[in-house]
C-alpha cells in the first residue's frame, strides 16, 4: 500500500527595513513565551505516564480540503479505537477554556501572528500524554515542513504511519462546494486557491515521509465504504502494536 505522491503534484505553490527586524525580534520573543508557559505542566504529566505499557502509536492523516480525510477519520476511530485528535480542535478548546496559555493563543491569533509549531505540538503531547490508550490519530497534521520538525524534536519520534488521501482538484472543489455550510469563502476561485496552499506547504512533508517509506496513499474517489476499503488494510499491516 505505499506509493510515491501523484496527481496532487501539479498544484505545487509557484512562488528588510528596521521596522521589519523589530517586529521579527518581538514575534520571537513571543512565540517564546507562549512556548515555555506549557512546558512545566507537559513534562510533569510526561512523569505520571512514563509507566504506559506500550509506546504511543501515532498515525498522521493528510489531504487537501474536501479529500474525507475527517469522515474517514471518524470511521477509524469507530472500527481500530484511536483517540482523534485535530491540532485545530485542540487550538480552539484551549481557547475557550478561557486559561492562561487559551487567552495567549487567542492574542498570538487575533494579532495576525501564526501559533508557533511548538505551541501547538505542546498541545498535542499534552493529549497523548493524559490518554490512557496507546493510538492516537492525528488529523490535519503537520501541515507544514516545520510543523513536521517541532513534532518530531518535540514529542521525540516519528509516525507510525501516515495516511495522505489523494483526490484530484475537481472532485475536491466539487464536495467542498457541496457541503452548504454558508461559508463566504465556499466559491470555486477561494477553494482553488486554498488547495494550491495546502499543495505548496504540505506536499514536501507528503514527500518527506514518502521517501521514509511511512506513507500510504490512499485513492479518495468512491463513496465513504469504499475508501474505508482501501484504509482498513493499511491497518492490519499493523495488527499487533495497535491491538
Amino acid at each position: 500500500m505505499r506509493w510515491r505522491v501523484g496527481s496532487l503534484s501539479s498544484l505545487l505553490l509557484s512562488s528588510s527595513s528596521s521596522s521589519l527586524k523589530t517586529s521579527a525580534v518581538n514575534q520571537g520573543a513571543h512565540r517564546r513565551e507562549l512556548f515555555e508557559v506549557f512546558s512545566t505542566e507537559v513534562m510533569e504529566l510526561a512523569k505520571d505516564k512514563s509507566s504506559k505499557v506500550k509506546p504511543p502509536f501515532i498515525a498522521f492523516v493528510l489531504g487537501g480540503p474536501g479529500s474525507g480525510k475527517g469522515t474517514q477519520c471518524t470511521k477509524i476511530v469507530e472500527t481500530f479505537g484511536f483517540k482523534h485528535l485535530s491540532a485545530g480542535d485542540l487550538l480552539r478548546r484551549e481557547i475557550s477554556s478561557n486559561s492562561k496559555h487559551g487567552t495567549m493563543i487567542l492574542n498570538t491569533i487575533r494579532e495576525g501572528k501564526i501559533v508557533p509549531s511548538a505551541v501547538t505540538v505542546k498541545l498535542i503531547q499534552k493529549e497523548i500524554e493524559s490518554n490512557e490508550g496507546h493510538k492516537f490519530l492525528i488529523d490535519g497534521f503537520p501541515r507544514t515542513e516545520e510543523n513536521r520538525v517541532a513534532f518530531e524534536k518535540i514529542i521525540g519520534t516519528e509516525p507510525n504511519i501516515v495516511l495522505f488521501f489523494d483526490c484530484p482538484e475537481d472532485e475536491m472543489v466539487r464536495r467542498v462546494l457541496s457541503r452548504n455550510q454558508g461559508r463566504v469563502d465556499d466559491n470555486v476561485e477561494t477553494v482553488k486557491k486554498r488547495l494550491k496552499v495546502f499543495a505548496g506547504l504540505n506536499l514536501p512533508v507528503i514527500k518527506y515521509y514518502s521517501e521514509r517509506g511511512k506513507l500510504h496513499k490512499i485513492d479518495g474517489v468512491g463513496t465513504t465504504d469504499e475508501i474505508f476499503e482501501r484504509v482498513r488494510p493499511v491497518f492490519a499491516l499493523y495488527e499487533e502494536a495497535i491491538k
